[in-house]
């Protein structure tokens, strides 16, 4: 095995560990949003959040043709779920696609991928997770260093948090949460 094939390997698997960590932080911007939240608009020009997940798609979608070649749009869905569910089942054609010979090699380049559609996409799960807050549902705290991100689970069913943050806004470098229930 030659030195650069060994580097393309792990960056493939830190890539596929990234596809983890987006569907991980996905589900847990939208587990337990209220039944609203799906269309749920902070303000005009704003995308709703089953936009975002179409949106997210969307983008990721573009890196799955830069291996496949082609075009990708994802077409509006009339619900959350449905939307949810082409979004997981992208990311499984992703990961599955990272390591085989792409079409467009100039542009799907592990770093490439990174700074363009999967980062593109990590921040709208962000922006997901501050429209929680927004529409009065916030997500609870986590410390991530310590969630249960495997790159094989791409899927809807995400672990629960393993060890929230404090309630009070600090981390404890341990990972330990307050004890109070309030």
């Amino acid at each position: 095995m030659t030195v650069a094939v060994h580097v393309l390997s792990a960056e493939i698997g830190l890539l596929r560990h990234y596809l983890a960590a987006l569907a991980y932080r996905t589900q847990k911007a939208l587990r337990d949003a209220p039944e609203s939240f799906s269309e749920f608009r902070a303000g005009a020009g704003v995308r709703t959040p089953r936009e975002l997940v179409r949106h997210m798609t969307s983008v990721l979608g573009y890196a799955k043709a830069l291996y496949e070649g082609g075009s990708y749009t994802a077409t509006p869905l009339p619900t959350l779920e449905l939307e949810v569910i082409r979004f997981h089942s992208m990311l499984e054609d992703l990961r599955r696609l990272l390591g085989t010979t792409p079409v467009a090699a100039a542009l799907a380049t592990p770093a490439r991928l990174l700074q363009g559609p999967l980062a593109d996409a990590m921040t709208h799960a962000g922006q997901l997770a501050l429209l929680r807050r927004i529409a009065g549902s916030p997500v609870p705290p986590e410390n991530f260093l310590k969630a249960d991100i495997r790159a094989g689970n791409v899927g809807i069913n995400q672990p629960r948090p393993v060890s929230p943050g404090r309630r009070d806004g600090t981390w404890d470098p341990r990972g330990v949460a307050d004890e109070d229930t309030d």
